[in-house]
């Protein structure tokens, strides 16, 4: 019975999240996109379940999510032995980040 609650709770939650999206000031003063324009509605459009979107939208969501429970893991169960692992996590969503930018710059697509 709590589970089924839990799901609803979440469930109406996701529904109304998109009336509380953070506006990006970035955009707001110069009118362009920032590098991370996109990723909270890749981040919703993903925990909805819906992989196509969210990649569609900011396709360095994941390997942001990855990098993210990934380093703060090694550097837990790991610590100054997992430097290494943790920089090329972060060099490899940084050059995602940045091909996805420039993409979205030089090329842009219609919603």
């Amino acid at each position: 019975m709590h589970k089924i609650f839990i799901l609803s709770a979440f469930s109406a939650f996701l529904e109304k999240a998109d009336n509380y999206m953070l506006p990006c000031p970035f955009k707001y003063i110069t009118g362009y996109d920032c590098p991370g324009c996109g990723f909270q509605r890749s981040f919703l459009a993903l925990l909805k379940g819906d992989l196509y979107h969210s990649f569609y939208l900011y396709p360095a969501t994941i390997p942001i999510l990855i990098t993210v429970i990934t380093g703060l893991a090694a550097h837990f169960w790991w610590g100054p032995k997992s430097k290494n692992l943790i920089n090329v996590l972060y060099m490899i969503t940084a050059s995602i980040i940045t091909i996805s930018y420039l993409f979205k710059i030089f090329m842009p697509h219609t919603h």
